[in-house]
């Protein structure tokens, strides 16, 4: 089954104390996640600050990242919204970038469109691009979420909509997904670090990942044991990630990932509100965790 990889970081973004985006600092930060485990990034997703970027600056990410960094792994923009019209004029504007390998596209937020909506919305960006299409099911941001019928639906349609991000917590979506689809053709990604391995065992390829800044390799490795039938290292490396990955979720991704890779020397910059420091506290069992694992 050919894919987008197996660990695909969904990157953080590097501010400087302004707002404004810092892309040689951003850069520093995708060379070391492309040498360190992952496949491929994920730019502009909501561990990048998305909401925070203007359409400029995105655009200008979108075209660094993608010159620098294409030859070592797969690039994937991060054009959705919840504004179908500006969805489809962005995916216009970047499909044209070289380097750019396929878009994320989440379900539309706060809107709570029913599935016609929703399928209507993703027809509307297929239609504008032929570059691959990863849905992003996230409901616990969006606030709903596409159902594996409808994913069914755009697939058949649009074969370019050819993969999700599954980040709805729920194992048997992902299931219900391959059963719709047998065909090894649709990706299904986990969009969960701690859901990876059950993922997998359900017809997932992969992660879309958070921890893959300072665990990259851990969990490049389990899932490469999982598809040579080692389930033994699989379940290992799965248990070993167990406690930075709840680490990095403490408290709303992406401070405690952000603060994690600033304490690995890496400059990940400034936050933008509504994105803040970690508290004392929450700072403390990052800490723990990093050491420990980093042990």
């Amino acid at each position: 089954m050919k894919t987008f990889g197996r660990v695909l970081t969904a990157m953080i973004t590097s501010f400087n104390e302004d707002g404004s985006v810092n892309i040689d600092n951003t850069l520093t930060i995708a060379h070391h996640l492309l040498e360190n485990g992952s496949n491929g990034l994920v730019v502009c997703g909501t561990t990048g600050e998305n909401p925070t970027i203007s359409r400029e600056e995105k655009a200008a990410l979108f075209k660094a990242v993608a010159k620098e960094c294409s030859h070592k792994g797969t690039i994937i923009a991060n054009v959705g919204s919840n504004d179908t019209k500006a969805s489809v004029d962005f995916v216009k504007e970047v499909s044209e970038i070289p380097g750019i390998n396929g878009f994320l596209v989440v379900v539309p937020y706060y809107n709570k469109p029913n599935q016609q909506g929703q399928y209507l919305h993703f027809k509307a960006i297929a239609e504008a691009t032929t570059l691959p299409i990863m849905i992003y099911n996230v409901p616990g941001r969006v606030g709903t979420g596409i159902l594996p019928a409808t994913v069914a639906r755009l697939h058949k349609e649009y074969p370019h909509i050819c993969a999700i991000k599954e980040a709805s917590g729920n194992v048997l979506i992902a299931s219900e997904i391959k059963r719709l689809m047998p065909d090894d053709d649709f990706m299904v990604y986990s969009g969960d670090d701690g859901l990876t391995l059950p993922m997998l065992a359900v017809g997932g390829c992969g992660v879309v990942s958070v921890v893959g800044h300072v665990a990259g390799k851990d969990m490049n490795a389990m899932i490469a044991a999982y598809e040579d039938g080692n389930t033994k290292e699989a379940l290992r490396l799965h248990q070993k990630i167990g406690d930075i990955i709840k680490a990095m979720f403490i408290t709303t991704n992406p401070i405690p990932i952000k603060y994690a890779v600033r304490k690995l020397g890496l400059p990940s910059g400034a936050f933008n509100l509504p994105m803040c420091e970690p508290s004392p506290e929450e700072a403390a069992c990052i800490d723990k965790a990093l050491t420990e694992y980093l042990k």
